[in-house]
């Protein structure tokens, strides 16, 4: 009895936090979109309908069918967010073999080194790149003094597009997933490169037949950790996207402030969260937190 109270005083703090914080809401914005709480905002409809989830559904502007080629604005999403963890884990990955199989001494250095300038402000980071991607930004002006450009023609699609939402999005992620990878790498059995090499494979060979394959569950857990927070990307878009770079988190954001339509944006919120979990419970099946954990 004595255990089981002092384990509920242990467990009892954040368990509360979590249903105050995320059960109660999570549920509220459910019940909100098929309208069992209404008069909340103007545009509220009748009460308990699936109207708002066949206009969601059925709507060219958000889902544009079922196919993931199509316009809608959330296979649009997915597909930057799918892009941008692809290139975020291919230019991660040798910083993190870097750090864990080819420097000894100063590798936990180097690797602060690289995560300090990251615990800046997020919203100066990005602000930094609009000054550098405008049209009389550092990379314009530096093409025209070069005479690379002409001074009435800049390049107009480094900002406010599709392009620069990715770069900036794969600047903020690329420290952070190199994370996961560098511990993945770093608790490889050093004795099975010996091996290979004693057995005559090449650096090459040992890399596609050892060392990959026993990374790939730190390389997965890094994907994972990149695409999910980024389809629901707003604040980034929002900054440096313009209309090109508009994401379905801005579409959320705008529906619940700008329109005033919190039904439909309950809607768009609970559909991202399905999302979300159903793709952490299929990842959750081949990756583990003690595959990429330290023992």
């Amino acid at each position: 009895t004595h255990r089981s109270a002092s384990t509920w005083g242990i467990v009892g703090a954040p368990l509360v936090w979590v249903i105050v914080f995320f059960v109660i809401p999570v549920i509220m914005i459910a019940v909100y979109s098929v309208g069992g709480i209404s008069g909340l905002s103007p545009n509220d409809i009748e009460h308990w309908t699936v109207t708002p989830w066949k206009d969601f559904i059925t709507s060219s502007t958000y889902m544009g069918g079922i196919n993931p080629f199509g316009s809608g604005l959330f296979w649009k999403s997915i597909k930057m967010s799918l892009t941008v963890s692809v290139v975020v884990v291919l230019l991660a990955y040798p910083i993190g073999y870097f750090l864990a199989l080819c420097v000894r001494k100063l590798k936990y250095v180097l690797l602060l080194v690289i995560i300090v300038p990251f615990l800046t402000s997020f919203l100066l980071r990005v602000l930094a790149w609009k000054v550098m991607l405008g049209d009389r930004g550092v990379v314009n002006s530096a093409l025209v003094s070069l005479r690379v450009l002409p001074a009435d023609q800049p390049i107009e699609w480094l900002l406010y597009s599709q392009f620069t939402v990715m770069l900036v999005l794969a600047y903020v992620w690329i420290p952070f997933v190199a994370l996961p990878i560098f511990v993945s790498l770093n608790n490889l059995d050093r004795s099975l490169l010996e091996a290979a090499s004693d057995l005559g494979a090449s650096r090459l060979r040992t890399f596609l037949r050892v060392t990959l394959p026993l990374s790939a569950p730190g390389l997965v857990a890094a994907f994972v950790f990149v695409f999910i927070p980024t389809i629901g990307e707003f604040v980034t878009p929002l900054l440096v996207g313009g209309t090109s770079g508009y994401m379905y988190g801005n579409a959320i954001q705008d529906l619940f402030t700008r329109g005033l339509d919190w039904q439909s944006g309950s809607v768009l919120a609970m559909f991202l969260l399905i999302v979300v979990a159903g793709l952490m419970a299929l990842f959750g099946r081949y990756v583990q937190v003690r595959t990429v954990a330290a023992d």
